[in-house]
């Protein structure tokens, strides 16, 4: 196991150590069915939905390719998920919609894979998800709460949820 992978598990918070634990330790079909079963709850128009912690344990176990979907800015000054892949949903500080996002996507994974789809809160990797699902992915998931959270009250991101929060791995340009 990696330095990396090894280092995620020791969260700040002993609660959220104590969940990540017990998540990695659910097989990767159980935890596919979970996110089957979260679309279905949301009455979401793609595959599935997984927490941060879900999306880490089906990545590591190479059940699951996981594609950031933010910027290139973003991935190398906020942050990002060690040997994810990187396909830009939108680009550019007008956020831009990306015209070559399937062209760009079909080069990385075939229509069948389990692809999790990481941005900074949610919103793109739905938009995406929902767009793959479109295009004939059957199996897309949005990972929820993004790579930076929501914004709490003081208007700051990763205090209560997002990748960074759960103290997953992430690397920094």
């Amino acid at each position: 196991m990696s330095k990396i992978a090894v280092g995620f598990a020791l969260a700040k918070n002993e609660t959220l150590g104590h969940e990540l634990q017990a998540v990695l330790s659910i097989p990767p079909e159980d935890l596919l069915a979970r996110g089957r079963a979260r679309a279905e709850s949301l009455d979401l128009s793609f595959a599935g939905a997984v927490y941060p912690p879900e999306a880490w344990a089906l990545f590591q176990s190479g059940a699951a390719l996981l594609v950031d979907v933010r910027t290139i800015e973003e991935r190398a000054f906020v942050g990002h998920v060690p040997q994810s892949l990187h396909v830009a949903w939108k680009f550019g500080t007008g956020m831009t919609q990306n015209p070559r996002f399937l062209r760009e996507f079909e080069k990385i994974a075939p229509k069948d894979a389990v692809v999790l789809l990481l941005c900074r809160s949610g919103k793109r990797s739905s938009d995406a998800a929902e767009a793959l699902t479109k295009a004939g992915y059957t199996n897309a998931f949005n990972v929820l709460e993004g790579f930076e959270g929501e914004l709490d009250a003081q208007q700051h991101r990763g205090g209560h949820d997002g990748w960074r929060h759960w103290g997953l791995p992430w690397i920094q340009a």
